[in-house]
């Protein structure tokens, strides 16, 4: 299930499902750890001798977030039960405190008492081993704890605390859980347990006939008791109410910081906009990985997750970031490129949160020979994304400190990792990881990492260097030219692979060659530039009612159809958009931007219901498929909507 609500503040992240349940909770890093691991902490009600828990089907839902904000909007009501919900989450903006607000709408004509159960299914350190959960009077809290990780659970009604409560074990022989114990409306109470455990709590209302009640439940976490008891004790003495509303008015300056001018881009384009700026601030951790996505969801596939940053999307992200106006949000990043890049300056394929090397498929061995393990375009990227945010900000304070220890570093090995028969980068992995031999993409990332090398070469009065850079960018340009065009398709190649020794031209259908006019190889108004992008557009779009644009011919991860006359390969947001960015560049007119105004709005229809985007859509149904909400998805519909914008303000003017 994708995580259609998200909620974080770069130390702490939080993904709820469509039914208001936590299913992954990061900290002390975006991304890293995950306490509850895709399990599910449960929500119930208890009201006239009913109960129910959010996931029941009889509950009507609607999910979103309040205006411009990191807060959610979630409303469920229960014909049967006679209730409805009004639910409100987020994570304070600077300490590391979840707060939820419920409104319990009583929809009968008579007097009831209401209880709500919150039901803690945590798994400390992405373990069971050796948790711990308890009940501590002092305070009336339950918290849960092992080693230097622990996690305080609270709440308020207004007239009292928490209610009942209960610990116990869970997932071992025949227990399945505290929550079994909360379906009858009453909790039995046991204090401690320990090893696989959750815990549950209650609180109660007492609602008049058609009358509203608020009641509050928040979560601290901290490295030791004391940290979460006075979190615990700041929420009380602040007001879980006041708190949130303040975390709302937070996120609502973030994001409304600037003044822009929309053109006729549709409202709802405009919220969206704004919602995927926020959406991409909660995958950023504040030490500087941009993760791509932290839906454990797909644990389920491959037993592995994407919570990992990939330069490469990581350099992208940073990129819109940086163009539509948070300069300070991606500094870190490239601190943080800084610290991981290798003494012979590359990049690894991933890594974690905390600056340590990733999981990887990538060998060091290949048909037998030595290789590098690595995607030349991640440590490219980082490059040029950099000298764009100089560009836009001129901020010459950064660049200048990783001069020595990024920029000349990497420089230097792009330099040097050449083909000197094709003047062509060596071959690496692609960007789908799914390849090994020379790409165009990878190529016009190179040149595009080299060019932005030369121009801090040149910046920093470094003569010789920006010589030297300047034309490895140049010999790379001839080699994409001489050997990736094929006259005959009239279109670039995918890239290279060798067979029997010899270099032959991949002609597969490919989105990514769009990095022709990204990266600056040659203009978007190149006549073999239009011959490709419009050969792309034919031969990837979908053709069903859902419509999008693969990423390439025959694309079989998560493939849902084999008629590849109509189905080349499922839609992916990034590469629909893709298609938009170069129709916006060559837009001559008005009337030009008009089919990707279309694209754009394409993608708003497609998103879930909450505003989260996910990697890509069921091609039959529009339906998300794969992770949720994919950073990268997000971070390209912002790059898209403001060239869309820039280029509408130069053809109207």
């Amino acid at each position: 299930m994708p995580r259609h609500l998200v909620t974080g503040n770069g130390k702490m992240l939080i993904n709820l499902d469509r039914n208001g349940y936590i299913r992954d909770l990061y900290y002390p890093y975006v991304g890293q750890l995950n306490h509850v691991s895709g399990y599910h902490c449960r929500v119930g009600v208890w009201a006239g001798g009913e109960f129910a828990w959010l996931a029941d089907d009889e509950w009507r839902r609607t999910l979103d977030y309040e205006d411009d904000s990191l807060v959610t909007c979630v409303t469920a009501t229960h014909p049967r039960l006679g209730l409805t919900l009004t639910i409100n989450d987020g994570v304070h903006q600077r300490e590391d405190i979840f707060i939820r607000r419920f409104a319990v709408k009583n929809d009968t004509e008579h007097e009831r008492e209401v209880r709500l159960f919150f039901h803690q299914d945590l798994v400390i350190n992405e373990t069971e081993v050796g948790d711990t959960a308890a009940y501590y009077p002092a305070n009336n809290t339950v918290f849960h704890y092992k080693r230097d990780h622990y996690f305080m659970f609270n709440g308020s009604t207004g007239q009292e605390g928490i209610y009942q409560y209960t610990t116990g074990v869970k997932r071992f022989h025949q227990a399945e859980g505290t929550w079994k114990d909360a379906e009858d409306g009453h909790l039995m109470g046991n204090p401690i347990a320990q090893g696989s455990v959750d815990s549950t709590i209650s609180f109660r209302l007492f609602l008049q006939p058609s009358s509203t009640h608020t009641m509050y439940y928040w979560m601290t976490a901290g490295h030791t008791l004391d940290e979460v008891k006075k979190l615990n004790a700041y929420v009380r003495e602040s007001g879980p109410g006041n708190l949130l509303d303040r975390t709302k008015i937070y996120w609502q300056r973030w994001v409304n910081k600037q003044e822009r001018d929309f053109g006729d881009l549709r409202d709802d384009v405009v919220d969206m906009y704004k919602q995927s700026l926020l959406t991409v601030r909660t995958q950023i951790d504040e030490r500087g990985a941009i993760i791509a996505a932290n839906d454990t969801d797909i644990l389920n596939y491959n037993r592995d997750h994407y919570s990992y940053m990939w330069p490469r999307d990581g350099a992208l992200v940073a990129y819109a970031m940086s163009m539509a106006g948070y300069q300070g949000m991606v500094v870190p990043f490239f601190h943080f490129c800084a610290k991981a890049i290798t003494d012979e300056g590359y990049l690894h394929h991933k890594y974690n949160p905390d600056g340590t090397v990733g999981s990887s498929w990538h060998p060091y061995v290949h048909n037998g020979q030595q290789q590098l393990p690595i995607q030349e375009d991640e440590t490219a990227l980082v490059l040029f994304a950099l000298w764009a945010d100089y560009a836009k900000h001129g901020v010459i304070e950064l660049p200048q400190s990783l001069y020595p220890s990024l920029i000349r570093k990497a420089a230097r090995f792009l330099y040097s990792y050449v083909d000197p028969e094709l003047q062509l980068p060596k071959p690496s992995y692609d960007l789908w990881e799914e390849r090994y031999g020379i790409y165009t993409f990878t190529a016009s990332a190179v040149y595009g990492g080299m060019v932005a090398a030369a121009n801090f070469a040149r910046l920093f009065g470094d003569d010789a260097r920006c010589s030297r850079y300047e034309q490895a960018a140049e010999r790379i340009k001839n080699g994409i030219l001489t050997h990736l065009w094929d006259e005959e398709a009239g279109r670039f190649a995918r890239g290279l692979q060798q067979q029997d020794g010899k270099w032959v031209r991949d002609m597969t259908l490919e989105s990514s060659i769009y990095g022709i006019f990204e990266f600056g190889v040659l203009p978007a108004s190149d006549e073999r530039v239009v011959r490709t992008m419009r050969q792309i557009k034919d031969g990837l779009s979908i053709k069903t009612e859902v419509g999008g644009i693969a990423r390439y011919y025959q694309d079989y991860y998560f493939q849902m159809s084999s008629d590849l006359d109509v189905v080349p390969g499922n839609p992916w947001i990034i590469c629909t958009l893709w298609m938009a960015e170069f129709e916006i560049e060559t837009a001559q007119s008005l009337a030009d931007l008009e089919s990707p105004r279309r694209t754009i709005e394409w993608v708003v229809d497609h998103a879930m219901e909450s505003g989260v985007l996910s990697e890509q859509v069921d091609p039959f149904d529009g339906s998300p498929i794969s992770v949720a909400p994919l950073t990268w998805s997000h971070a390209t519909f912002v790059l898209t909507v403001l060239k869309y914008m820039e280029r509408y303000q130069k053809l109207k003017a």
